[in-house]
């Protein structure tokens, strides 16, 4: 049997739709239990946030996993773990899209853009962020182009360097252009809640 597409997952989700703050809040849930929630901008229309959470081995909810957006302040997570936090001071990796391109920026990285080289690894389907002072090297997936099951292209990539933060962008493929343009209308046909009757479960 083949694999539904991930547009077609999208469509046969059980979706609930909450407006706040100027944000449309979609909560997803899939046939396998697993729920996203995405937060658009009512204005422009991008994504702001993208968040998964799956069952856990009890059968219970497991925690929200930031696929896009800021990462969860660790000051958050303090009282539910003993251990000890990260330093403030280290870098902080963190997907921001933009309506033509993936983007992540990582905070905390001080070196000039000469240091950096961002590589494309087809095998592995990621990213590889290295640095000439081996002071920084981290590799990541585009969750969005498995989805799509797109190959990468290194012609897309680039990145630049300003305020101690990398930026890294890649431009979005046409096909996910059309898709995500196919999404926005679909969505915009949900009745939406407006805040405090919704049941959006973005907690």
């Amino acid at each position: 049997m083949a694999v539904p597409s991930w547009i077609e997952r999208l469509r046969t989700a059980r979706k609930t739709a909450l407006v706040q703050d100027g944000m449309r809040k979609i909560h997803y849930l899939f046939e396998d239990g697993k729920e996203m929630v995405e937060e658009y901008d009512m204005k422009t229309s991008q994504l702001v946030s993208r968040k998964w959470r799956e069952k856990n081995t009890l059968g219970g909810s497991g925690k929200w996993q930031v696929e896009v957006g800021e990462p969860t302040s660790p000051l958050l997570g303090a009282l539910e773990s003993e251990h000890i936090q990260e330093s403030s001071a280290n870098p902080v990796f963190m997907r921001k899209d933009t309506l033509t391109s993936f983007q992540w920026r990582i905070r905390n990285l001080p070196y000039p853009k000469e240091v950096y080289s961002i590589s494309v690894e087809k095998e592995q389907r990621c990213c590889v962020i290295r640095t000439t002072n081996k002071k920084y090297y981290k590799k990541f997936p585009i969750p969005d182009l498995d989805r799509y099951q797109l190959p990468l292209d290194a012609a897309a990539l680039s990145f630049t360097h300003a305020n101690n933060t990398l930026i890294i962008t890649y431009q979005k493929p046409k096909e996910i252009l059309a898709a995500e343009e196919q999404l926005q209308k679909e969505l915009k046909k949900i009745k939406a809640a407006s805040d405090g009757d919704g049941d959006c479960k973005t907690q």
